[in-house]
């Protein structure tokens, strides 16, 4: 039960974080992510800190994709999500998550009528891109 609880939750915080991939639904207006604060991480030569939120509304898909870096997110908004072949998954406020360097995670679809809205933060190599997708 545990293990599985783990994977949705990695599940999830894959398909937040895959929406920040998907520039094209930006220019639809399905995604929203604001960026809120970008700094060097003290200490650690050549890394950044990224803090955004993410809204991804009903319907709106975001592949599979992987950071340079960790993530780490707070869900601020609940809803569902789903992927293919899988069955739905809904998270509440308050859920946390961690997307330790480099693995792959996205790849749903928010179902429903209530849009997810998370509050992001990544640790990731500075001067490369923050996503990636998945070949």
């Amino acid at each position: 039960m545990a293990s599985t609880a783990k994977s949705l939750g990695i599940a999830f915080a894959g398909f937040v974080i895959a929406a920040l991939a998907v520039q094209a639904l930006h220019a639809q207006g399905a995604i929203n992510r604001v960026e809120l604060r970008k700094a060097d991480l003290t200490g650690v030569s050549g890394t950044e800190v990224i803090m955004a939120t993410l809204e991804v509304p009903p319907g709106a898909t975001v592949p599979r994709h992987f950071h340079h870096g960790d993530e780490f997110l707070y869900v601020l908004e609940g809803g569902s999500f789903q992927a293919p072949g899988q069955d739905p998954v809904t998270f509440n406020p308050g859920a946390s998550l961690h997307f330790p360097r480099e693995v792959p995670h996205g790849g749903f679809t928010v179902i429903g009528d209530k849009t997810i809205k998370v509050l992001t933060l990544h640790i990731v190599d500075k001067g490369k891109p923050l996503v990636e997708a998945v070949k």
